[in-house]
């Protein structure tokens, strides 16, 4: 059975539905000209996978730019050789790649919007875990076994790696603290809950990016509760370029500050 991908989020489905029901959430968007449809052999006819250094670790994302246009991170660390994030295209290039610097362990992703392929990515290095959070459970579009549920708003992985609940965009929505690299200091993976703004100075707090709908200032301080106690320099945002090098952790401080006074106003 072909297993359609959306072209709007990036999405592949276990089957050719007619809806994407990950777009026609209030979070996401049917795009402007109706829902439509690609597959992964069909992605391979048309993109290639770019690799390439993204401040300290190896990126990887689709050529040219697909759908919401995430990059994933390789991450070496003591927990195993992560992949965060997961990409609707695989190839064999990527693969071999990867595979050369040690493979992958397991796959850990922030959110919906960025389940994209995931299993493609599994299969592809022997089936290796994927870990979610139990509260986003309902927006797996391919259930398999390979798909692991995480619970509580903390999964320490290693001494050094932890998957922390932020919540607000999605329930279950993940950030990824890793301790002890990629730079000294240590770094904050955090998708887009909270968000690495265009200025690279600061992060914002949506529960919709498209449609600019503000996160509530409850969800907003129990993900400052949540990331309290956690020391990081740097914090790497959902795509190219998006990351805040060096004094993250004081920019995302004064960023709850800066959007708590702003909303209360």
């Amino acid at each position: 059975m072909t297993k359609a991908i959306c072209e709007t989020c990036g999405t592949q489905y276990a089957d050719s539905p007619t809806h994407c029901a990950v777009c026609e959430d209030e979070r996401q968007y049917v795009g402007a000209h109706g829902q439509s449809w690609t597959t992964h052999e069909a992605l391979k006819a048309t993109h290639t996978l770019r690799l390439q250094d993204e401040a300290g670790v190896l990126g990887i994302g689709l050529a040219p730019d697909f759908a919401i246009n995430q990059r994933a991170l390789y991450l070496p660390t003591d927990a195993g050789n992560i992949l965060w994030e997961s990409l609707s295209l695989v190839t064999d290039e990527a693969v071999a790649t990867l595979q050369a610097r040690g493979g992958v362990d397991l796959i850990a992703i922030s959110h919906p919007h960025f389940y994209a392929a995931m299993l493609e990515w599994s299969e592809a290095f022997g089936n290796v875990p994927i870990l979610l959070h139990e509260a986003d459970r309902e927006w797996v579009r391919r259930p398999s076994p390979n798909v692991q549920f995480w619970r509580g708003d903390a999964y320490r992985l290693s001494d050094a790696v932890t998957l922390i609940r932020s919540g607000g965009h999605f329930p279950g929505s993940t950030v990824l603290h890793w301790k002890d690299g990629p730079r000294p200091g240590g770094a904050l993976f955090s998708g887009d809950a909270p968000h690495v703004v265009s200025n690279r100075r600061h992060v914002s707090f949506m529960r919709s990016y498209p449609n600019f709908t503000p996160m509530p200032p409850a969800d907003v301080r129990r993900m400052q509760a949540r990331l309290a106690g956690y020391a990081f320099e740097d914090v790497y945002g959902f795509t190219w370029g998006r990351n805040i090098i060096g004094g993250g952790r004081a920019a995302v401080d004064a960023s709850f500050d800066l959007y708590l006074a702003a909303i209360a106003a």
